[in-house]
């Protein structure tokens, strides 16, 4: 019981709107910034700055998704750039802007 309570209970170095730098795999040494955090699969959701017209096809990829009634039709959908969270370094807080703006 006590294992199931603490899966999600999980500290990463980033947060939610940090800044950050990717230091492996794919999208190495492209800046970005931390869109959402996925606990149960230790990844999180990048919105890449300052994308080339090559970075532009690469950065959603494409998801096949059944019929349903939220999506009637299925057939591909969106899907954005996750990158395992060790991949990631921190380069700027969210919370250091607010605090530079007071």
């Amino acid at each position: 019981m006590n294992n199931e309570l603490n899966k999600c209970q999980k500290h990463y170095h980033v947060k939610k709107n940090d800044k950050v730098q990717v230091i492996s795999g794919g999208w190495k040494n492209k800046t970005a910034k931390v869109v959402a955090i996925l606990k149960k699969k230790d990844r999180v959701v990048l919105e890449i700055e300052n994308p080339t017209d090559r970075d532009r096809e690469r950065i959603t990829k494409k998801r096949t998704v059944r019929k349903s009634a939220a999506n009637p039709n299925g057939g591909l959908a969106d899907r954005a750039v996750s990158v395992h969270v060790s991949n990631v370094k921190k380069i700027a807080s969210a919370d250091e802007g607010a605090k530079k703006a007071e």
